[in-house]
């Protein structure tokens, strides 16, 4: 097989170089212009980036500060309603304490009295004087204690000093009469008083 060839004219191939020149030419304008558009675009991109991380900086540390004091002053505000809290807690369990230990007191009390009135009672029962007995029975021996003074301070006064001589029939009748009535008069004075356990 034989093919055949063109002949190409010499304007043509030149034609055909210079436009492929002009396409080329034009080609690499366009990717110049393209690759200058892209390196404009990606440098703006990092300035936009830089800008963006300076301004996050800025105003993260500012947001950062603004979080800090909210805290502070939410802290402050939650101690001090704890604060209120426990105190209230604290005169609720005070106030409670103090009314339990009153009944308490209370309830010992009435317990106490009820041991002192059944005790008493037995004792009385056993015929064991009470301790109000007791008092009444040494208030009843301090006054004849200080009746017995009084009558013998007088019996001394009123002694003669000398004894006159006294006549023996008349001094033995009389007296033997008189002597049992002063011996049932001294006993009766001298016993002490019966007490009554009711």
């Amino acid at each position: 097989m034989v093919t055949k060839l063109k002949k190409v004219s010499p304007t043509a191939k030149s034609g055909g170089k210079s436009a492929s020149k002009k396409s080329a030419k034009a080609a690499a304008h366009k990717s110049s212009i393209l690759s200058g558009s892209v390196k404009d675009s990606a440098q703006q991109i990092w300035q936009a980036g830089l800008g963006a991380f300076n301004k996050a900086q800025v105003e993260g540390s500012k947001a950062f500060e603004a979080l800090v004091k909210e805290g502070v002053s939410f802290q402050r505000k939650t101690q001090s309603a704890a604060e209120e809290k426990i105190n209230e807690a604290t005169q609720k369990m005070t106030s409670m304490a103090s009314d339990i230990g009153s009944k308490a007191s209370g309830q010992w009390d009435k317990l106490e009295n009820i041991f002192e009135e059944r005790v008493a009672k037995a004792l009385h029962k056993l015929g064991v004087p009470s301790a109000r007995d007791i008092d009444a029975l040494m208030a009843r021996i301090d006054a004849l204690n200080a009746s017995v003074k009084k009558l013998s301070a007088t019996k001394t006064a009123a002694k003669p000093v000398a004894k006159a001589p006294v006549a023996k029939p008349a001094a033995k009748k009389a007296p033997a009469r008189k002597a049992p009535a002063a011996k049932k008069a001294a006993p009766q004075a001298a016993q002490p008083a019966q007490v009554n356990p009711a």
